[in-house]
């Protein structure tokens, strides 16, 4: 299902998203990664940019801003994990990802299916070394969601997750919750038993075992528990 359209009556600037940010806990220093449909908004004065400052004002000073910058997806030709180039591969989720993504303040982390894109002070820190250790199974490899990896950043630093006009549906981080899970459950089998898991698992085009958790799911149980507040930008 397509994010809703805003009204286009209403006009959005960057004081309009930081205090959004804001109302739902945002404080100067903090980590903050979010997903988007630019549209939902209404008119976005400046485009995507603006957004990007907005939410960088939340966290201002000593923040951080990221997005999940996706480029691996069904294309035709396919797309191959070696054609990957960190500099130009575009993301794929939206016009917001991409705006992040191409800003010249911003870093990007290496790895085909789950790049993360940031400005801010743990840019760097977050987006450096995507995969160099910690690994931990997962269809798009065990690098995807590795300890050191920008979604074992965003846990380790206890980041505010964040979805302008999209539900958790499109929540990328389920899956290093997914890829914990497994591990988990791995690391407890008796060891003879391991390499035949590990080799049941879905990985790239063999289907296999995986624990796809369900996000709508996840997002009303954590509603229910008091851990999802709400705010409004534009529309």
């Amino acid at each position: 299902m397509d994010p809703e359209k805003g009204n286009p009556a209403i006009q959005v600037h960057a004081e309009d998203v930081c205090r959004a940010f804001r109302a739902v806990g945002a404080q100067a220093g903090d980590v903050v990664i979010y997903h988007g449909s630019l549209s939902s908004m209404g008119t976005v004065v400046g485009g995507p940019t603006t957004v990007i400052d907005g939410a960088l004002q939340a966290v201002a000073p000593g923040g951080t801003v990221a997005m999940p910058t996706l480029w691996f997806c069904p294309a035709d030709p396919p797309r191959r994990r070696e054609d990957f180039d960190l500099a130009t591969s575009p993301s794929y989720v939206g016009a917001l990802s991409e705006a992040l993504r191409t800003d010249p303040r911003s870093l990007r982390s290496h790895h085909y299916s789950h790049s993360v894109s940031a400005i801010g002070s743990r840019a760097a820190e977050m987006t450096a070394n995507h995969g160099a250790g910690g690994l931990s199974p997962a269809p798009w490899g065990w690098d995807a969601f590795a300890d050191i990896s920008p979604w074992g950043h965003l846990y380790e630093w206890n980041a505010l997750y964040a979805f302008i006009g999209v539900t958790m549906r499109v929540c990328t981080m389920k899956h290093y919750i997914e890829s914990r899970y497994v591990a988990r459950t791995m690391a407890r089998a008796p060891e003879a038993r391991r390499q035949a898991m590990r080799d049941g698992l879905t990985s790239g085009d063999r289907q296999g075992v995986w624990p796809f958790y369900n996000s709508e799911a996840m997002e009303q149980r954590l509603a229910d528990r008091g851990l999802v507040a709400t705010s409004h930008i534009g529309s």
